[in-house]
């Protein structure tokens, strides 16, 4: 009898990898904060949850594998189209729309996000390892 990971870690595993890209996208915008003209970009982590579980029930993942080593296409990926543009709540002269508080904000409510995905991931590895085992 083999465990299907999908089935044991749920959705937490592609959260886990949305978060990274949200974090990524949020420290390009700090990065990007003295640049004229740049516009800050977020994701919507709501949107792509329900974007995911619309998707798992509809059809599931139509992928086609060559081969048996073949890594299935289960996940987020972040499309063009789900980069969101923040407005700015204080305008910027040069057109910048990056403001470092909120920046600053939302990294660190994404960094704690992505801390209690991982520490529940590793929860439910600790419950596979105690099930194999027999504990």
């Amino acid at each position: 009898m083999s465990i299907s990971f999908d089935k044991a870690l749920g959705i937490h595993e592609s959260a886990l990898h949305f978060r990274s890209e949200r974090a990524s996208v949020l420290a390009n915008n700090l990065a990007n904060i003295d640049t004229p003209n740049y516009k800050a970009k977020d994701l919507d982590f709501k949107q792509a949850l329900n974007q995911k579980m619309h998707a798992i029930k509809s059809h599931g993942f139509d992928l086609e594998t060559t081969q048996s080593r073949h890594i299935d296409g289960s996940g987020f990926s972040m499309n063009e189209g789900d980069v969101l543009y923040r407005t700015p709540q204080q305008p910027s002269i040069d057109g910048n729309t990056v403001e470092d508080q909120i920046e600053h904000a939302e990294f660190m409510k994404n960094s704690l996000a992505f801390q209690a995905s991982f520490q529940f991931l590793n929860s439910k590895f600790t419950g596979l390892r105690t099930a194999i085992r027999g504990e």
